[in-house]
């Protein structure tokens, strides 16, 4: 009789373990989904100076000779554009021993509608005759699109910003051949269009320039 209460008892306390163990199977989450949940994936937000860099390293991939014409940073939802910093920038590189030019996109953005992470690059085609006026050596930039916002900022961009707090700010850098100095534009806006308000700022010294609208 014995024997058969110590089975029985040690019978029900395996049970017993069983049901615990089908009960934390079921309400805790699979290793692959817990990881997954830890690394969840965020968007990059990259300054222009950072991704004219990853962009100069690939086009001279494809041409040597290649150099930055045009940047312009874009906005979506992961970023307003205010700090300086953009998911995703687009950079126009031309080649003059070709005659060609190209468009790199620098993204950190993790939206299905936007590029895929990283740099990638569009078609080749061929370019007007007066771009090389537009070219530029990239060592030119020395100061990058958060210096160039602090200083649009001190200069009009704060007063923006106070009555639109998500007020939605592009960034462009170009050659100005006129004045032969790299330039930043920094548009409160989605566009030249629309734009609040705009500010200059040169790009290798961080010099208020001019303001337009």
């Amino acid at each position: 009789m014995k024997s058969h209460r110590i089975f029985g008892i040690a019978a029900l306390f395996i049970t017993a373990i069983i049901l615990v163990a089908c009960s934390s199977t079921s309400t805790t989450p699979s290793g692959t989904q817990a990881q997954a949940s830890i690394e969840k994936k965020e968007p990059a937000l990259y300054t222009g100076k950072s991704c004219l860099s990853q962009m100069a390293g690939v086009a001279a991939r494809w041409q040597a000779d290649a150099l930055p014409v045009h940047m312009e940073s874009s906005l979506n939802t992961e970023s307003s554009g205010q700090e300086g910093k953009s998911t995703v920038w687009r950079a126009i590189f031309a080649s003059a021993s070709r005659g060609t030019n190209r468009t790199f996109i620098c993204s950190g953005s993790r939206l299905k509608e936007e590029p895929a992470l990283g740099v990638t690059g569009n078609a080749e085609i061929a370019s007007a005759p007066q771009i090389s006026r537009s070219m530029f050596q990239s060592f030119l930039l020395t100061v990058d699109s958060d210096k160039a916002y602090a200083v649009a900022k001190e200069h009009g961009g704060d007063a923006l910003l106070k009555k639109d707090p998500n007020q939605p700010v592009v960034y462009t850098l170009d050659w100005d051949s006129k004045n032969r100095e790299l330039v930043w534009g920094i548009i409160f806006g989605t566009s030249a269009k629309d734009s609040k308000g705009v500010a200059v700022v040169d790009a290798s010294n961080g010099r208020f320039l001019r303001a337009g609208k």
